[in-house]
């Protein structure tokens, strides 16, 4: 199967080319930037990979949560290069993708989400993902910690807030970031079983859905996504 993958959810810019189970990727911080960078890093990798997007199966890309205006860039390009060819398109949760891109069999995934919130799921790999602690939206204190021990954080989401749940994580790296070769991995057996879905079907996974911030809460310094 020959499929693209797209993950715009955080400040980084991430693109691949899944080409029967071979992976080629790009990717660079694009800050808020990601509609102009997207489409032609992807164009840059059909060039290098010497394929057409009229050869590919299928496309899937981050679905979030995250940057808003980011999620529904990459599930926009994944439609439209879709829709253009009859492809099905699959989204991939960009918590899984983070665990994914952690190394780890039981990860702690954690994005900054802003106004003094996080974006967290606690998983577990047991061939696939298993979440342990549902995807949500919360403040970091009142976060559910997740069951047992060894446990390995991943995120933007211990950078904002060093003391996330450090009584059950035994290793940090804030540095890892969801990437379009990890929505690729996660998404090669999804399409191999047929669960890919019309374009038109394809939609962001939000979370949250407060979009903004009061005259109050911007008053006192509150962070908006």
């Amino acid at each position: 199967m020959r499929f693209a993958a797209i993950e715009t959810s955080t400040e980084w810019c991430s693109v691949a080319l899944s080409l029967d189970g071979e992976i080629a990727a790009a990717e660079r911080r694009a800050g808020h930037r990601h509609s102009e960078f997207a489409l032609p890093m992807l164009e840059s990798l059909f060039d290098s990979c010497k394929i057409k997007a009229s050869e590919l199966d299928a496309i899937a890309f981050g679905a979030g949560p995250g940057s808003f205006t980011g999620l529904r860039i990459a599930c926009g390009l994944a439609q439209g290069l879709a829709l253009a060819r009859s492809l099905p398109v699959i989204g991939i949760p960009t918590l899984e993708a983070l665990a994914e891109e952690s190394g780890a069999d039981r990860a702690v995934a954690c994005l900054d989400a802003r106004m003094h919130e996080v974006y967290y799921a606690a998983l577990e790999k047991q061939g696939a993902w298993r979440y342990v602690v549902p995807a949500q939206c919360v403040a970091p204190d009142a976060a559910p910690p997740p069951p047992g021990d060894g446990w390995v954080g991943c995120g933007s989401g211990f950078a904002a807030f060093p003391a996330f749940l450090q009584n059950k994580i035994s290793s940090v790296n804030p540095e890892i970031h969801p990437t379009a070769v990890a929505v690729a991995r996660l998404a090669a057996p999804k399409l191999a079983a047929g669960e890919g879905v019309d374009p038109a079907a394809a939609a962001p996974l939000y979370v949250r859905d407060k979009v903004a911030l009061t005259a109050k809460e911007l008053a006192s310094g509150v962070k908006s996504l």
